[in-house]
C-alpha cells in the first residue's frame, strides 16, 4: 500500500466520518483501500462494481468535499473498481472510473450508443469490429453457485463452453421458471467462449427481439441481410424461446437458420420456461430438432445453495452481514434466485439509508414489506394444525396412541417439524404428541429425513408443506 496514499485517505475519511452515520461509514467507506496518489489524483481501489456505483449514486458530494478539503480546489478522485479477484498467485484485476464520469446512467448511454450499430448493414461477420455479442460481464460460472438444483444444466454448460458445437449438447436446451438463473447460465457459457482462444462470434439475443428483428427485415426488405447475418454466427444463444409460439413465418425462418448452423457444427444454446415437450404453439419439425441435444432444467434453490448465493452475493459487494441474517434471508425466499438478490439489495440500501446496521429485526422489517403472508411465530399446535388439515385427520390422531398407516406418517411428519421450527426440546416436543418421550420423536425425525432420501415425491410434499413454517420460524 502506497504510504502517501494511505494518509491522505486517513485524512479523507475524516471529513467523511463528520457528514455520514456510524453504519454507512462501516459499509460504505471502510472497506475501501488507498491504492496510489498521483500529484493531485488520489487512486481509491472499492470492492465491486455495485459498491462503486452506490458510492457515486449516493455519497459522491461527501467524497468530493473531503477531496477538497484535504487534496485542494485541484483534487481529484479516482476508482480502482475490482472486476476479478483472481487468485493468490495472480493479483485483481481492475477497471480504472474517474469519479462522476462513469456513472451508471453515462455507462448505460455509451452501452445504448454502441449497440446501435445495426448487424444487418455488414455483409461478412469480418467487419464486426463494433458488433456487441449482448453479454452481461457480470454473468460468469464463477459467480454461479452450484447446487443440486442446477448440477446438470451447470455441468452441461461448461462442456459446451469448452467445446463449442462439438459435444452432443447441440442444441443445449436449458429450462426452469422465472429467476432461477437461465439467463444467467447460457450468458456465463457465452463469456466462457467470447474470452476463449479460438475467436469465435457468440451472439445473445432474446426470442422477442429475433422477432423483431425479423418483422423489420419484411418492413424494409432486408430478409437476406437479416439470414445472412445470422448464419455467420459460431454460438447463438435465444432466450425465451417460447416467445415464438405462433409466429408461424419467424418460426420457418429460425427453422433454415437453425439447420445451417447445427449442419456447420455451430452452437445453438436456447432457454424456455418449460420442457420443449410442453411447449405450445411451435412446429413438430422445430419442436423435434429442439430434441437433437441436451434439455437441462433448473429448480428451486434448496437452503443450503440460497445460503451460498446469499455469501458470495454478499462476499462480491464486500459487505458483510450476521450469520442469522442470511439464514433467515434463506428461509424466507425460497421461490427464486432473482427474488432473493433482490431482497439483498434493498437490505444492504435500508441499513445505509436509515443509518442502522444490518441486522436481523432489519432483515424482519424489510420481509414484512415485501412478503405479505408473514404470520406470528410457529408452534407445536400451528404446526399440528397444519398437518391434520394437509393430511386429512384430526388433531386428536397426531396424539392418539393408533398405529394407522396414515396417521402414522402424519405424526412423524409434525413431529419434524416442530423439531425444525421450535425451540422445543425433543422431551417437550413427545409430551405434546400424547406424552411420548424423547426416542419416539428421534426415531420420527430420522425416519422423515429417510423416506425424503429415497422418495422423491414425498420430498417435495415436504417442502410444500414447508413453505408455510418457515417465515413464521423466525
Amino acid at each position: 500500500m502506497n504510504s502517501e496514499a494511505n494518509a491522505i485517505w486517513t485524512e479523507c475519511l475524516r471529513v467523511v466520518e463528520k457528514h455520514v452515520n456510524e453504519q454507512s461509514f462501516s459499509t460504505w467507506f471502510k472497506p475501501i483501500i488507498p491504492a496510489r496518489i498521483d500529484g493531485s489524483v488520489l487512486t481509491i481501489q472499492v470492492p465491486s462494481q455495485f459498491f462503486y456505483e452506490w458510492l457515486e449514486d449516493n455519497y459522491v458530494e461527501v467524497l468530493k468535499l473531503a477531496i477538497k478539503t484535504i487534496l485542494g480546489a485541484n483534487g481529484k478522485l479516482e476508482y480502482a473498481v475490482v472486476v476479478d479477484k483472481g487468485n493468490s498467485q495472480n493479483q485483481p484485476y481492475m477497471v480504472s472510473y474517474p469519479q462522476g464520469v462513469n456513472s451508471p446512467a453515462n455507462a448505460k448511454k455509451k452501452e445504448n450508443l454502441a449497440s446501435a450499430h445495426s448487424p444487418f448493414d455488414l455483409s461478412s461477420l469480418d467487419e464486426q469490429t463494433t458488433l456487441q455479442s449482448n453479454l452481461s460481464a457480470n454473468y460468469t460460472f464463477t459467480s454461479f453457485i452450484e447446487g443440486d438444483c442446477n448440477r446438470l444444466a451447470r455441468s452441461a454448460g461448461f462442456a459446451v463452453a469448452n467445446k463449442p458445437g462439438i459435444t452432443s449438447f447441440n442444441p443445449l436446451m436449458v429450462y426452469g421458471g422465472v429467476g432461477l438463473g437461465k439467463t444467467h447460465l447460457v450468458q456465463a457459457i457465452g463469456n466462457e467462449i467470447k474470452n476463449g482462444p479460438d475467436d469465435k462470434f457468440v451472439l445473445y439475443v432474446s426470442s422477442e427481439k429475433f422477432v423483431n428483428q425479423f418483422m423489420d427485415g419484411i418492413k424494409d426488405g432486408n430478409i437476406k441481410s437479416f439470414t445472412n447475418f445470422y448464419m455467420q454466427v459460431d454460438v447463438l444463444i435465444i432466450d425465451d424461446i417460447q416467445f415464438l409460439a405462433g409466429k408461424g413465418r419467424t418460426q420457418e425462418m429460425f427453422f433454415h437458420i437453425f439447420n445451417h448452423l447445427h449442419q456447420n457444427k455451430k452452437q445453438i444454446i436456447m432457454t424456455s420456461d418449460c420442457a420443449p415437450k410442453d411447449l405450445m404453439g411451435l412446429e413438430d419439425r422445430l419442436l423435434s430438432r429442439f430434441k437433437w441435444g441436451l434439455t437441462a432444467d433448473l429448480q428451486m434453490p434448496d437452503f443450503e445453495t440460497r445460503i451460498a448465493i446469499i455469501k458470495k452475493k454478499m462476499q462480491s459487494e464486500g459487505i458483510n452481514i450476521p450469520d442469522n441474517v442470511i439464514e433467515y434471508l434463506a428461509y424466507t425466499v425460497d421461490t427464486n434466485v432473482r427474488e432473493l438478490e433482490g431482497v439483498m439489495i434493498s437490505l444492504i440500501a435500508h441499513a445505509s439509508l436509515s443509518r442502522v446496521e444490518i441486522s436481523l429485526e432489519l432483515a424482519k422489517t424489510i420481509m414484512k414489506n415485501i412478503v405479505k403472508d408473514i404470520e406470528t411465530e410457529v408452534s407445536i399446535e400451528f404446526i399440528q394444525q397444519s398437518c391434520a388439515d394437509y393430511y386429512g385427520i384430526k388433531v386428536e390422531d397426531l396424539k392418539a396412541k393408533t398405529r394407522k398407516k396414515e396417521i402414522v406418517i402424519a405424526r412423524q411428519v409434525a413431529m419434524y417439524f416442530s423439531k425444525e421450527f421450535t425451540n422445543h426440546s425433543l422431551k417437550s416436543i413427545g409430551y405434546h404428541f400424547g406424552g411420548r418421550d424423547h426416542s419416539t420423536v428421534i426415531h420420527a425425525v430420522q425416519a422423515i429425513n429417510d423416506l425424503m432420501e429415497t422418495d422423491p415425491s414425498f420430498r417435495n410434499a415436504i417442502q410444500e408443506q414447508k413453505k408455510q413454517f418457515k417465515i413464521r420460524s423466525y
